[in-house]
């Protein structure tokens, strides 16, 4: 398992967590009260500050239900976090619905998740090699 290490800036409640074991998530809380407006958007804190080791991200998704339910997301999902960033965690959110939502400082809002990744190298060539799919984009498989 990896470690991660955490700088609380405030409460130590606002501690990522896992809502179930073996979760890939760890949920990211709201460190103020906040009120989004219908279509409104808002940088919202966490209190967290985490030391992502090198080879790693953090990847910040919406949580599931405050989507589906309230219509709140993550305006740029998923939000990455690289490793090398030591300021705190701040969670972009939008509100899609019609209706006013309220956030409570403690409120679950986003979920992190950390992934290993490969730094590659780019290498400029005259020709891509082929593929079934080749250049066909959006839609080009069809619907069913």
């Amino acid at each position: 398992m990896t470690q991660i290490e955490v700088l609380i800036n405030s409460d130590p409640d606002l501690l990522p967590t896992l809502g179930n074991p073996g979760d890939a998530g760890y949920d990211l809380r709201a460190a103020v009260d906040i009120v989004l407006e219908a279509g409104d958007r808002a940088l919202v804190p966490t209190g967290v500050r985490i030391a992502i080791p090198n080879g790693y991200v953090g990847l910040v998704h919406p949580r599931s239900g405050l989507a589906v339910k309230n219509g709140i997301t993550v305006l740029n999902a998923p939000g990455t976090i690289d490793s090398g960033y030591r300021g705190e965690i701040m969670v972009p959110l939008i509100n899609h619905s019609r209706e006013q939502f309220s956030i409570s400082r403690g409120d679950r809002i986003a979920q992190i998740i950390f992934q290993a990744y490969e730094q590659v190298r780019f290498i400029a060539v005259a020709e891509l090699p082929g593929s079934q799919r080749g250049s066909q984009g959006f839609g080009s498989t069809g619907v069913k």
